[in-house]
Order: C-alpha cells, then structure tokens, then sequence
C-alpha cells in the first residue's frame, strides 16, 4: 500500500496523533508517494470534463496539499491559478515541485483555513480533491458559503465524488471500522484529527451546496467505471453560482 520511500508506520502514528495541520506539515515530504494523493486515474477525467466547461481564467483549488488539483487547474485555466492549505509544508512541498515557471497561468500558493477563505469573488473555477473528510457536517454549509463568496457570479465549483461501498461488502466494512476507530481517537485524545470517509454523502451536500445558492448538476465520469447496478462508480458535482 505504501512505497519504500513513503511513511514509516511510526511517522503515520505520529502524524495521527497530531491535529490536522500539524499531521500534514509532518506529511508533507513523503506525501506523494502515499495513497493519500488522488490518483492520476481520477485527476485525468476530471481534467478532461473541465475542459468541456471551460475556458476558464482563474482558479482555486480549495485544500491542494502538494498540488495534484493544481496540474489540473494549470491545464484549465489561463490566466491565474491559486492554491490555498492551512498546512505550510504542504505547501512548500508544492511550491518546490512546481518551480517557477514563467509561462501562464500564474501560480500562487496561499496558506489559510478554507473555512476563512481571504478572497473575494475573483475566481472563475475551483475544484477540490479528497479533502472534504476534514471537515465535520455541521461545518459544510459555512464552507460551501466560502467557496461561493470566492467565485464570480456563473463561477463553478467541481469535485469528483466517489459512489459509496455497498452494505457488507469489504469495502464498506473497511471504511465503517476507520471512521470508528477515528471517533474513538477523537474521544479520547487532543488534538483531534479530523478525517472521516463516511460523512460526505451525496444527496445532503447537493442540498447544502442548492441552500448556498449552487445550481447543482452531476456529471458521469464513466472512465472510472460502473457499479452492478450500472450506475457510475464516480461521478462529478458540478455547482454554478448564480448570478
């Protein structure tokens, strides 16, 4: 599961053992050879959707780590590409792997909380990539609030979001024993570490994103696969602002 040159299961204990940006900053160096990092498999139908929706000039990528969304965006986006993290070594991983290229899109990396995002409505596109485990439910709308302040009027906001296990398979079991396991920890250490796989359901995040003013549509990506009941294995959240 994890390359020689990834994280000892110390460094992970640790790391776990630590709040989420603290963890993270540990992270950072290892991190993409981890299976933490969406994949390739995922990044590039992503990328080629976008680029249906666009041209784009300027976009977030809200939680980049060390930059797997930027590349997306980089292919996007023609003027200006920013990502934001609350982890600083994340981001100077990021910064080092990218270089300063001259040529656009502008690249900028902004370390913040997503939850206080420190823009105005000046981003066409953001997108996001396996991040939204960080945050607890009663913490979307406020989030979902950030990102739509964040981005122009007719401006998108576009995730992959995964189909969810189905009931007893191992899978399901799986990410049923982490996200306890997870809440176990929560309750009995500090700081907490806040990552849960089970809390990102489909039908209450179009809900919030429509009471944020999102107009919600779903893309297949059908690279990625059908469930037994042919519906898509993942699929796209596409949300506009109004304007």
């Amino acid at each position: 599961m994890f390359a020689p040159q990834g994280p000892t299961f110390r460094e992970l204990a640790v790391q776990a053992l630590s709040s989420v940006e603290r963890g993270y900053d540990l992270l950072a160096p290892t991190f993409d050879v981890t299976p933490f990092r969406t994949p390739e498999s995922v990044l590039a139908p992503v990328s080629r959707a976008l680029r249906t929706l666009g041209p784009f000039d300027s976009g977030l990528d809200l939680c980049c780590g060390t930059g797997a969304g930027m590349d997306v965006l980089r292919q996007v986006c023609r003027k200006r590409v920013t990502g934001v993290d609350i982890s600083a070594g994340m981001l100077a991983v990021g910064r080092a792997r990218a270089g300063t290229a001259a040529a656009a899109p502008r690249v900028e990396w902004v370390r913040a909380d997503a939850r206080a995002l420190p823009f105005g409505p000046v981003f066409d596109l953001a997108v996001s990539f396996g991040a939204f485990g960080h945050f607890l439910p009663r913490e979307r709308p406020g989030l979902f609030a950030q990102v739509h302040s964040a981005l122009r009027p007719g401006g998108r906001f576009v995730f992959p979001i995964v189909a969810p296990a189905r009931p007893g398979s191992p899978g399901y079991w799986t990410l049923l024993a982490f996200d306890a396991a997870m809440r176990v920890r929560n309750a009995v250490w500090r700081p907490r570490f806040v990552m849960y796989y089970r809390t990102f359901r489909l039908a209450d995040v179009r809900a919030e994103l429509a009471r944020t003013g999102f107009d919600v549509r779903l893309h297949a990506l059908p690279e990625l696969g059908r469930r037994p009941d042919g519906s898509p294995r993942c699929r796209l959240v596409v949300a506009t602002r109004a304007g």
